[in-house]
């Protein structure tokens, strides 16, 4: 690994959303169960562990009971000049299908573009580019 990958916790809805992650981003999701893992904390069909690797390195699993799952305060998965302008848009559309714009992706005072949505799962994105010189 080479770079900080996020992993969350999920509450029993690990197998949708990393499924929607993959959706949204492409690359290729790997899900494994608590059964693959001869884990008997949860439901046999639960995700022990799933990874999303591609433009966008996600991992997560359904927590067991007992155990928190994500709820994000004050954090912000930033996606600033990862991508070509309208890849960024086409990502930040999709992440508010179903979730929660909290500021357009637009041209800001400052000059670059950027925008805030918190998807259908819970996780705030911040997403936005610079103008082409």
């Amino acid at each position: 690994m080479t770079a900080l990958q996020i992993y969350v916790s999920f509450p029993g809805t690990a197998r949708e959303a990393l499924g929607f992650y993959a959706d949204v981003f492409g690359g290729e999701l790997s899900l494994y169960t608590y059964e693959d893992f001869s884990r008997s904390d949860g439901p046999p069909e639960a995700i022990a562990h799933g990874v999303l690797n591609g433009a966008v390195a996600l991992a997560g699993s359904d927590a067991a009971p007992g155990q928190k799952s994500v709820r994000l305060e004050g954090v912000m998965l930033s996606l600033l000049g990862t991508a070509e302008p309208s890849v960024l848009h086409e990502w930040f559309d999709r992440l508010a299908d179903g979730g929660q714009v909290v500021d357009p992706l637009a041209p800001k005072p400052w000059g670059a573009s950027d925008g805030q949505v918190i998807d259908r799962h819970g996780l705030h994105w911040l997403i936005g580019y610079e103008p082409a010189p």
